[in-house]
C-alpha cells in the first residue's frame, strides 16, 4: 500500500495523465458495447414485431406508432416519374454476405397510388449502384406498370445521411430527382397529395428488376462494435500497466541510488 501511495504522491503529473487514458478508454470502451447491446435489442424487438399479423395499406389509414416494423402489404399503381434516387447508399449487405459493402450506390424511393383510396405510400424499392464514371446517370430498373402487389416492412424513413446545408425552395418534382435524404412531410408538400406517414421497405427477392433488396440485419455490425471495445479497454489497462511499471522502475532506480 505504502508502495502505491508512494507511486501516486511523487508522480502526479503522470498519475493524472495515466488516470486520463483509463478513463476515456473504459468509457468509449462501455459506449461501444451499449451500442452492441441496443442493435440486439432493436433487432430482438423487429423480429417480434414481424411476428404479428400483416397489415393492409389498402383497407386502413395506419399511424406510424401501430404499423412500425410491421410487415405489410399493399396494392396500387407505381408513379415512377415523381421517384427519388437517395445517394450515397452503401450496398447493403446480408448476413453471412460476402459482397463489397463499400461500394456506394443509390436507393430508389417510389410512390405507390393505392388502390380504393386517395393515398400515397412511398416505397423503398431497393438499391442499385451508381455509375462511377457519370454521377448524374440513374440506373438502369424496369418498373412493372398497372396494378402490383407487394409486401415489405414499414420504418419511419429509409436511413439518413450526413448532408451539408438544408433544402430551400421548391424541388422540379416532373422528373426523377437524386437527393441526399428522403422528407416524407416535404415531398407531401412538394405533390399537394395525402400520404402514409411511413415508408413500405419491399422485401421482394429473386425478380431482375436492376434493384438488390438482400437488406442487412439490424445487427449487423455487432461484432465490429465489440472488437472496438475491446480495443478501448487494452488501451485503458496498457495505460495503467505503463504508469505502473514505469513508476516501479523508477522508484527502484531511486532506491538503488540512495544506497
Amino acid at each position: 500500500m505504502n508502495i502505491f501511495y508512494s507511486l501516486v504522491t511523487k508522480r502526479i503529473v503522470a498519475t493524472v495523465s495515466a488516470l486520463l487514458v483509463v478513463v476515456i478508454g473504459c468509457a468509449a470502451g462501455f459506449w461501444q458495447l451499449s451500442r452492441a447491446n441496443e442493435k440486439i435489442a432493436l433487432a430482438e424487438h423487429l423480429a417480434a414485431r414481424q411476428q404479428m399479423t400483416i397489415l393492409n395499406a389498402n383497407t386502413q389509414d395506419w399511424g406510424l406508432e401501430e404499423a412500425n416494423q410491421r410487415r405489410m402489404i399493399a396494392r396500387g399503381i407505381y408513379l415512377p416519374q415523381a421517384s427519388v434516387w437517395l445517394d450515397n447508399r452503401p450496398r447493403p449487405l446480408p448476413a453471412g454476405g460476402v459482397a463489397n459493402a463499400a461500394q456506394s450506390g443509390f436507393l430508389l424511393m417510389m410512390p405507390l397510388k393505392l388502390e380504393g383510396v386517395d393515398r400515397i405510400l412511398w416505397v423503398n424499392r431497393g438499391w442499385a449502384p451508381r455509375n462511377n464514371e457519370d454521377r448524374e446517370t440513374l440506373p438502369l430498373v424496369k418498373t412493372r406498370e398497372g396494378l402490383v402487389s407487394i409486401e415489405g416492412i414499414v420504418f419511419a424513413h429509409p436511413g439518413k445521411v450526413y448532408e451539408l446545408g438544408k433544402k430551400t425552395g421548391d424541388a422540379a418534382i416532373g422528373a426523377p430527382r437524386i437527393e441526399q435524404n428522403f422528407e416524407l412531410e416535404r415531398e407531401g408538400q412538394l405533390h399537394h397529395w395525402e400520404q402514409s406517414p411511413f415508408i413500405l421497405r419491399e422485401n421482394e427477392v429473386g425478380v431482375e428488376d436492376g434493384l438488390l433488396r438482400e437488406w442487412a440485419p439490424l445487427t449487423t455490425g455487432v461484432d465490429r462494435h465489440y472488437a472496438y471495445a475491446f480495443q478501448w479497454f487494452a488501451l485503458a489497462l496498457s495505460g495503467f500497466l505503463f504508469w505502473l511499471i514505469s513508476g516501479l522502475i523508477q522508484q527502484r532506480k531511486h532506491g538503488d541510488q540512495s544506497e
